[in-house]
């Protein structure tokens, strides 16, 4: 008696410590506090599997539950003889266990899809704005977004404007990136010599993180950048100072930010799609001529530039 009390104070222990655990992770699950339309959508979709999951997982359990206890070996006054199912070729309950799947699967599938293709478009919500466009630029280990139509780039940072539609045009200089930000929507692939379309708004001001959710190497953990979403007149002062202000971007400097290194926070007033557009084969092959096959291949170093860091320290606030 002793050992089972013994055994059952450590199962509550071990429950209590996993109910601590989980429920302190809960301020940690961004994409079940979305901050627009498209990350919205999914968080409602994910819940709608969730109890999905929830009320199949319970029509097994319980059924199993009931089934272990009535029929369980040591169960007195039960004659060996008394559980006798005759399953087999009974079309009844076979029928019953293909329906049942099936329409598990199908009711799985129907939202999934519709939701797919609902984001394969700009919100709703949005329609009447024309999207601001963004090329997203995967790189080891950094990040450049170029703005065409405002012909600003900046690096390792992004400004947006609140309920306008952004379409990220995604591309990749070398390895197989994905672009992500948990508040606003999923993640998608950026590859090289090839373009992916991703839209995604934010409703509400703030500064989200974004990230690099595919591993990439070494610096890795470091191809982070930061969100600022504001609204449409605080965004367009933010254009303007960076026309009048920011230094043009050289096809020089570009070449060195683009050499595979951490790097801090950078502003230009000029693109890089001036010179190259790496959604095309063309621009894969304009990294292939700067640093060789090998700079596809991973064998390069990291160059933690500190320097750079410091330099623009105060752009991290901007």
């Amino acid at each position: 008696m002793k050992i089972r009390k013994k055994h059952s104070k450590k199962w509550y222990t071990l429950l209590l410590l996993g109910m601590v655990f989980l429920l302190s992770g809960c301020d940690q699950m961004v994409v079940f506090d979305p901050a627009g339309p498209v990350a919205e959508k999914q968080r409602d979709l994910i819940i709608y599997s969730l109890y999905f999951m929830g009320a199949v997982c319970l029509m097994v359990w319980i059924p199993f539950a009931i089934f272990l206890f009535k029929y369980r070996s040591n169960k007195k006054n039960r004659s060996e003889d008394s559980y006798k199912p005759d399953m087999h070729g009974n079309k009844v309950i076979e029928t019953i266990w293909t329906i049942i799947p099936i329409l598990i699967v199908t009711a799985l599938a129907i939202p999934t899809v519709t939701t797919l293709f609902d984001l394969e478009e700009p919100p709703e919500s949005s329609k009447d704005k024309e999207p601001l466009v963004v090329h997203a630029t995967a790189s080891d280990w950094k990040w450049f977004f170029s703005y065409p139509e405002q012909g600003i780039e900046t690096v390792n940072y992004l400004h947006i404007p609140t309920d306008r539609a952004v379409e990220f045009r995604l591309q990749s200089t070398g390895s197989m990136a994905a672009l992500w930000i948990p508040a606003l929507g999923g993640q998608m692939y950026n590859m090289a010599g090839m373009r992916n379309i991703l839209y995604l708004q934010a409703d509400e001001p703030g500064v989200y993180d974004g990230k690099n959710s595919n591993f990439t190497g070494v610096g890795f953990t470091e191809q982070t950048f930061k969100v600022y979403a504001e609204d449409s007149k605080k965004f367009q002062e933010w254009v303007n100072t960076k026309q009048n202000n920011a230094p043009k971007l050289t096809e020089k400097k570009y070449k060195e930010l683009l050499a595979p290194s951490i790097v801090g926070r950078s502003t230009f007033s000029s693109t890089h799609l001036q010179w190259v557009d790496h959604g095309t084969m063309p621009g894969m092959d304009y990294a292939i001529e700067l640093y060789g096959k090998e700079y596809y291949d991973g064998k390069t170093h990291v160059k933690n530039d500190a320097e750079h860091r410091e330099k623009n320290h105060e752009d991290w606030e901007q």
